[in-house]
C-alpha cells in the first residue's frame, strides 16, 4: 500500500530529544517536529529558557516537554533519558545538535580548550546516542540525527578543535549507521553551512565576513534557521526509512563552491 505523501513526512506520535534546542538552529529544529506531529523533549541548560520553550509550543497545540540538563554532564544526561523512558514508554528520535563554538589560533588554543569542545561536541553526542539507542533497540526502531557543520569537510583558520569534533561526528554517524542499522536504529547527519541565528549576530554584522559567507554561497545568503527543519524532518520521517549512513549537506551550495560573483 502506498503512503500518503502527508504521512510520508508525518511524526505523529513520535517521541523526540532534541539538544541544545531553545534557541538558534535546535529551537527551529525542534519547533519543526513538533509541528509534524511529535512530542518534542525541549533542552537547554537553563530551566527558564526551556520552561519558556514549552510554552511557546504548547500555546501552539503542540506536545512539548521540558528537559533542562547540560548534555556534557553524564549523570544528567543519563537521569533525563531515563526520565524520557518513565514517562513515554519509547524514545523514538534523539537529534544531537548542542554545541559550542570557539574561535582561536592553534598556539592560542589550550588543551582545556581542546578538551571542552570535544567534551559537549562528540563525547556528549556519543553519550547521548548510547543512552538513547538502549530504548530504541528495545523497541526494534529509532532515529539518530547528527548536527555537524561545514567545517567537518571544509577547512577554516581558528576553528581546530570545533572542526575535529564535527567531522568527529560524521565518522560517529556512519560508524553507528553500521553498527545498528539491522536492528532498526538509522543514524545520519545534517551539515549546515552558514545560517543567521542570534549566535551568529557578531560575524553577520561584520561586513567582511559577511561578503565572505555571500561570496562563497551561490544562493548569495545566509541560511534562514526555519531551512534545517525540512531536512530533519525528513530524515527523522517515514519518507527515509532506506537512508542510514548519509551526511546531508544543507549549506546553499557552499562546499561545492570557489566562490562566485555577487
Amino acid at each position: 500500500m502506498v503512503r500518503p505523501a502527508a504521512d510520508l513526512f508525518s511524526l505523529a506520535g513520535k517521541v523526540a530529544l532534541v539538544t541544545g534546542s531553545s534557541r538558534g538552529l535546535g529551537w527551529s529544529i525542534a519547533h519543526g517536529m513538533a509541528r509534524a506531529g511529535a512530542h518534542v523533549a525541549i533542552n537547554a541548560r537553563s530551566q527558564s529558557e526551556v520552561a519558556a520553550r514549552v510554552r511557546e509550543l504548547e500555546d501552539e497545540g503542540l506536545s512539548a516537554s521540558a528537559q533542562a540538563f547540560d548534555v556534557a554532564d553524564a549523570e544528567a544526561a543519563t537521569r533525563a533519558v531515563a526520565a524520557m523512558e518513565a514517562a513515554h514508554r519509547r524514545i523514538d528520535i534523539l537529534v544531537n545538535n548542542a554545541g559550542i563554538a570557539q574561535r582561536k589560533p592553534l598556539a592560542e588554543t589550550s588543551d582545556a580548550d581542546w578538551q571542552r569542545v570535544i567534551e559537549i561536541n562528540l563525547t556528549a553526542c556519543f553519550r547521548l546516542s548510547r543512552l538513547a539507542s538502549r530504548a530504541m533497540l528495545a523497541q526494534g526502531s529509532g532515529r539518530i540525527i547528527m548536527t555537524t557543520s561545514v567545517l567537518a569537510i571544509v577547512g577554516r583558520p581558528g576553528t581546530s578543535a570545533y572542526a575535529a569534533a564535527k567531522a568527529g561526528l560524521v565518522a560517529l554517524t556512519r560508524t553507528l549507521a553500521a553498527e545498528l542499522g539491522a536492528r532498526g536504529v538509522l543514524c545520519n547527519a545534517i551539515l549546515p553551512g552558514y545560517f543567521a541565528t542570534e549566535l551568529n549576530a557578531a560575524l553577520i554584522g561584520d561586513p567582511r565576513f559577511d561578503a565572505m559567507v555571500k561570496g562563497r554561497t551561490p544562493l548569495h545568503r545566509w541560511g534562514d534557521p526555519e531551512e534545517l527543519a525540512g531536512p530533519v524532518i525528513f530524515l527523522a520521517s517515514p519518507a527515509a526509512s532506506y537512508v542510514n549512513g548519509h551526511v546531508l549537506v544543507v549549506d546553499g551550495g557552499m562546499s561545492v563552491s570557489v566562490g562566485t560573483e555577487i
